[in-house]
């Protein structure tokens, strides 16, 4: 008898690679922010996060897409996300400025770590639940990693516009450890954006603001980015009364959203 071929480990069918390739992008990119961070190469840095941000939006896309979605992926998914939206960010803001408010600085930097720490582990062990009513995938519970990181940057990216004049300050940037630390682990429903569909009609004005998004980023790509994060910002008590809405036309009962 011909000996019994091995199984391959999941991770390493071509399918799976393609989506851990581009997470592991996103890590990549995520630890470059540091080193740009620690050459005080901000821009760079920012840079950087955007596009680890934009890389872990396609990973998810494109495995779902390949059907390549693996346990093992969804693990390097997660510490991909902790590194650049977790640990990245944190750094950056503490040695661009919190390093200035001493030990109260390091420890609102920490604070941004661990709730990000908490809020991944928190989705790693959330259950399906097949009874849930299908719009509760148009919500997360609290604001989404990418999201996050790109929030408390927020100051930073003020900064490459306005000058460091008020934006730097540690008691500034604090504030915004603060709250965006506080709606990571919060249960605030936010629009998730994942299930949008495009009818066929609007296709074509649907591409041409695309394209006109990314001629935007590309040439005021700090103008850009503040405008989209001011935006999200401006939604959450929007997707919190949709929220509210869709319990009350279900009689009223709470139910268990995804984290993101």
């Amino acid at each position: 008898m011909p000996p019994a071929r091995r199984k391959r480990p999941e991770w390493l069918h071509i399918n799976k690679m393609i989506p851990n390739f581009l997470t592991i992008l996103a890590l990549s990119a995520g630890m470059s922010a540091i080193r740009f961070g620690l050459q005080d190469r901000w821009e760079y840095a920012a840079l950087a996060i955007l596009a680890a941000a934009i890389l872990d939006a396609l990973d998810g896309r494109i495995a779902r897409i390949l059907k390549g979605a693996s346990k093992f992926g969804a693990e390097l998914d997660s510490l991909s996300d902790f590194i650049s939206f977790g640990v990245a960010p944190s750094m950056m803001l503490f040695l661009w400025s919190m390093q200035d408010a001493g030990r109260f600085g390091w420890m609102l930097a920490l604070l941004f770590s661990v709730c990000m720490a908490l809020r991944l582990a928190r989705f790693n062990t959330m259950t399906e639940d097949e009874d849930l009513p299908p719009w509760t995938s148009n919500f997360f519970s609290g604001v989404p990693a990418p999201a996050g990181a790109g929030l408390v940057l927020l100051p930073m990216i003020l900064s490459f516009q306005f000058g460091d004049s008020f934006v730097r300050d540690p008691f500034f940037v604090a504030l915004f450890l603060i709250v965006v630390s506080a709606l990571l682990v919060s249960s605030i429903p936010t629009f998730s954006f994942k299930k949008i569909k495009v009818m066929r009609k609007f296709m074509v004005p649907a591409m041409i603001i695309a394209g006109a998004f990314v001629t935007a980023l590309v040439s005021a790509p700090w103008t850009t980015l503040t405008g989209v994060l001011v935006t999200y910002l401006a939604t959450i008590p929007f997707s919190y009364r949709a929220y509210q809405r869709r319990i009350a036309e279900d009689g009223g009962e709470n139910v268990t959203l995804n984290d993101g």
